[in-house]
């Protein structure tokens, strides 16, 4: 049978797990911060900020942590950079994990474009090693992983599409990409990539089946 693409690309955070804006929103909620405070810093000056160099290692955590702090203060309230960072490192999503053995085990190029910080452990950036090797896990899954932090480019930049479908040897519009963010979609569909916005898993693999043309839903 004829296939629709030939690769699923795919981002880690928000996508293979739970959102770390969930996260956010506890931490929120528990320090008396407005709605979407931490949201509201990452997305000012988004190419400049403290968020954007450290995902792209021009700056370390302990220069993010002092940073960060600054640009919330400006904003009317105390946050330290190492406090966000703490809750960065979302749960494995199983029934995603599952989408990807059936993807390998159906001769699927898969890939994965992930913007990271050099903290915790591995591309997951886990703080216990229970969860470091899980990650690691999935990690193993895919054909090739581009990480922020160590090509020192970031979504929504084109070229780090770019990378990834070079490196799959696919042509973008070969290719499906999943982000939980719509600005990281933007410039893949602008590439000619089919593109899933993921707003919870049930959601995303249902899309994914609709281009595909095929179910992965056991």
């Amino acid at each position: 049978m004829e296939r629709n693409f030939d690769a699923v690309l795919w981002d880690f955070g928000g996508v293979i797990t739970s959102s770390p804006f969930e996260a956010f929103a506890r931490f929120e909620a528990a320090n008396e911060l407005p709605k979407d405070f931490i949201r509201s810093i990452n997305a000012t000056n988004p190419d400049t900020n403290a968020w954007a160099l450290f995902e792209r290692s021009e700056i370390d955590a302990a220069a993010f942590d002092s940073a960060f702090q600054a640009e919330a203060e400006a904003r009317g309230h105390r946050v330290r950079g190492a406090d966000v960072l703490a809750l960065l490192a979302g749960d494995i999503r199983p029934e995603m994990v599952a989408v990807l053995h059936k993807l390998v085990a159906a001769g699927y190029k898969i890939g994965c474009i992930t913007n990271n910080v050099k903290t915790g452990s591995g591309a997951g950036m886990a703080r216990s090693m229970e969860k470091a090797a899980a990650v690691e896990a999935v990690m193993a899954l895919f054909s090739h992983v581009i990480e922020s932090s160590k090509v020192g480019i970031r979504k929504p930049d084109p070229e780090i599409y770019k990378m990834a479908c070079s490196a799959l040897d696919v042509a973008p519009a070969r290719a499906v990409f999943l982000d939980d963010l719509g600005v990281n979609l933007k410039p893949a569909r602008a590439l000619g990539m089919a593109t899933i916005k993921v707003t919870g898993a049930e959601q995303a693999i249902s899309d994914l089946e609709t281009l595909l043309g095929h179910p992965l839903h056991d």
